[in-house]
């Protein structure tokens, strides 16, 4: 039994917001649960096979009826877990290790940062290049529970990172980036075929990048 003065060891949970990613979404838990054995999935409103493979791996699966949009997955996932510490993850990356998970989290259970957000390094040429020309849309960070939380709107957000990032400022909490040598994504052109992936990412890039212009509507 651990002398009452001992210092506690701080809960992690990793959160994996999913939406058709049967494809990868098992090595992503496998690798999380490396770090942890809370790995929680939520799969939002899939119509493939991600939370029957997630759940397969070994992660918590919150299965939403319908397709809400990331923030709406990541609220969900967060609502299933009381962990101190957070590490959130896309569902569809490639070559990510534990070393990776380490790297983000160890400035922020030290006290350095209130937030590290992965950037990719070496991962392929277009996730590496999308992720350098807006590093601060990266779906891979780590902190305090509390702190996404505390978001405003953010199971409102079909795209959450924009709203995170603002909290982030406006709250002053101390951020910065970690690199994550050779991971990358999976693209949507080769997920959902070429024309389809493509219209994928310009919508999801016109939802990132119109956050502020959409906030300050009344």
């Amino acid at each position: 039994m651990p002398h009452p003065s001992a210092p506690q060891t701080p809960s992690v949970a990793v959160v994996i917001p999913a939406y058709n990613e049967a494809g990868t979404v098992a090595e992503v838990v496998r690798v999380a649960l490396e770090l942890t054995p809370q790995v929680v999935v939520a799969s939002d409103g899939s119509d493939d096979e991600t939370a029957a493979v997630a759940r397969a791996a070994g992660a918590t699966v919150v299965e939403l009826p319908q397709n809400g949009g990331k923030g709406a997955a990541l609220s969900a996932a967060l609502n299933a877990t009381n962990a101190e510490y957070i590490v959130m993850l896309d569902a569809d990356l490639t070559g990510l290790t534990p070393d990776h998970l380490n790297r983000m989290l160890r400035p922020v259970l030290d006290g350095r940062l209130d937030m590290s957000i992965g950037v990719f390094e070496g991962g392929g040429f277009v996730t590496d290049w999308g992720n350098k020309l807006t590093p601060h849309l990266s779906g891979q960070r780590v902190c305090r529970r509390d702190l996404l939380l505390a978001v405003p709107h953010l199971g409102e957000e079909r795209w959450p990172e924009p709203a995170i990032t603002a909290h982030l400022k406006t709250t002053g909490a101390r951020w910065d980036y970690v690199e994550l040598p050779h991971v990358g994504q999976v693209l949507k052109e080769k997920k959902r075929g070429f024309w389809n992936g493509v219209w994928a990412r310009t919508r999801m890039y016109a939802d990132l990048l119109t956050f502020r212009a959409r906030r300050k509507k009344p």
